[in-house]
């Protein structure tokens, strides 16, 4: 079984973690899980959407067809400055499937 590459989605906008799964499947890495605590979770489950529906100029260029494979929910103890807290937690696998077209070497 291949790895599976991890994004973590935080604070950024979503087409940023979108062009993050644009790139590692260019590089070959098909199998990918994108991964999201607390109020981050809802960015994540726009980027898994973002690119199952291939929405988008970015979106575009991945394979013709991502498949969502699982979505996992749970929670997770983090270590705070002085405390620790539960924290939700999701972690979204999407697989992509098919050729992509070749992108362009500068």
């Amino acid at each position: 079984m291949a790895d599976i590459r991890i994004i973590y989605v935080g604070r950024k906008p979503v087409h940023v973690y979108v062009a993050a799964v644009l790139h590692a499947m260019q590089g070959g890495e098909r199998n990918i899980e994108i991964v999201a605590r607390g109020n981050a979770m809802q960015r994540a489950i726009d980027t898994a959407e973002i690119c199952r529906r291939r929405n988008g100029h970015l979106a575009s260029m991945l394979p013709p067809e991502v498949n969502v494979l699982g979505v996992e929910i749970g929670s997770e103890e983090v270590q705070r400055e002085d405390r620790t807290s539960m924290v939700s937690v999701v972690r979204i696998s999407i697989e992509g499937i098919g050729e992509m077209a070749a992108r362009d070497e500068e």
